[in-house]
């Protein structure tokens, strides 16, 4: 006897009618960890993020001992998250390519970009001269980033979830 392929008394030559399509039990996606494909995104994304933070240090050089490049790619990283996260949001589920795109840009690329071990390694070497400018660095860096974050996910609330919204009731 042939192996049945889909629902009961379906004929595989067949195209499904949708009562019986969305009967079907959906098969569960991998956690990431676990799914080869999402540990390629996210290293694929991380190597590119790191390149850029790299390109970044090239043409934003250090001004008066201050590493601007790295409080740069840190305060870009953080408003880029949270606009990002924000969006996503708005969609259903974590999944498809909702989760393609927080794994691959927001895991990968922008942890790669974000540098918060060199932030400190920075504040450190920077307190070995000038404390106070060190703790300027060091916390304003963080400060900065929040802000940058909530500014991001403030702009995705009103600019992007917005659009996302429409078109799914366009649809």
């Amino acid at each position: 006897m042939p192996e049945q392929t889909g629902p009961p008394n379906h004929h595989p030559d067949e195209a499904p009618d949708s009562e019986q399509v969305a009967e079907r039990p959906r098969v569960p996606e991998r956690p990431a960890h676990r799914s080869i494909g999402d540990i390629g995104l996210v290293a694929v994304g991380g190597a590119t993020g790191t390149a850029l933070r790299y390109g970044l240090t090239l043409v934003l050089p250090p001004v008066h001992g201050i590493p601007v490049a790295i409080l740069t790619a840190n305060v870009v990283g953080a408003f880029v998250l949270g606009l990002l996260l924000e969006s996503l949001s708005g969609l259903r589920l974590d999944r498809g390519t909702s989760r393609r795109l927080r794994l691959g840009v927001g895991t990968g690329v922008l942890g790669g970009f974000t540098t918060y071990s060199t932030l400190a390694a920075d504040t450190v070497t920077l307190g070995l001269s000038d404390l106070l400018l060190a703790g300027a660095y060091g916390a304003g860096t963080v400060i900065i980033g929040a802000l940058a974050s909530i500014l991001g996910i403030v702009l995705a609330r009103r600019l992007i979830r917005p659009v996302i919204r429409q078109r799914r009731l366009a649809s």
